[in-house]
């Protein structure tokens, strides 16, 4: 069954296809305890996740009860990538059921496209890491595209790259950036629920709620319905 022949599918990285929370959330705070600042916990900055390193940095420290001076310590960022690289696949892990539902879809015909906002050498550290890489026509960061989600050029030069129809695609994501890249980009977007959702899922303007990767294809289906004419 070719079903999805043509379909080009846009996954967000962390939250959505993979757990890595622990691994990001450990940098930031060995980065914390160099400054001499309390640890975040993991439970309660899931929500820093997923809008990029500096930002994760920038809002850690807020959460420790402090500001990073970016412009003074610049060299923080550094030592953050490096420590990150070295610990990128510790605790981090596919989501239950990603694997088995990436392979059933590739069956069916549909074009894998990670679109996140972590840069595209990290991101395919991570994929080599898990052995996820070459289950991805295309892995494209904020340095692939010529604007990072929300923006739509995120996904529409996405697309562009791997030759993919926007009226044949869906994205798929955790957050604000993924629900207001696809709204801004006119594509139907699945929200991962289980993920590192920056404001409840039902405030986060998606079409489609995941609770759990084994409901993907259904979702899929729902998603697919929207792009009909």
């Amino acid at each position: 069954m070719r079903d999805l022949d043509g379909w080009t599918l846009l996954f967000d990285l962390d939250g959505t296809l993979v757990d890595s929370a622990p691994d990001l959330i450990g940098t930031l705070n060995r980065m914390l305890a160099l400054k001499g600042l309390q640890s975040v916990p993991v439970s309660s900055a899931r929500h820093l996740v997923g809008h990029g390193a500096r930002a994760l940095l920038r809002h850690g420290f807020r959460e420790a009860g402090t500001v990073w001076d970016e412009a003074g310590e610049p060299e923080l960022f550094d030592r953050f990538i490096a420590d990150y690289v070295d610990n990128i696949a510790e605790h981090t892990r596919p989501f239950p059921q990603v694997v088995e539902t990436l392979d059933r879809l590739s069956d069916r015909g549909a074009v894998h496209v990670v679109a996140t906002n972590k840069r595209t050498d990290l991101s395919l550290a991570l994929l080599d890491a898990l052995g996820l890489t070459g289950r991805f026509a295309l892995v494209a960061g904020p340095d692939r595209v010529s604007a990072r989600k929300p923006d739509a050029a995120h996904l529409r030069d996405a697309l562009q790259l791997v030759g993919g129809d926007r009226h044949r695609a869906v994205m798929v994501g955790d957050a604000s950036t993924d629900t207001g890249a696809a709204r801004a980009a006119a594509l139907p977007c699945i929200v991962c629920t289980f993920g590192y959702n920056d404001l409840p899922p039902a405030e986060l303007g998606g079409d489609v709620a995941l609770d759990h990767w084994d409901g993907f294809e259904a979702a899929l289906d729902t998603a697919r319905r929207l792009q009909q004419p």
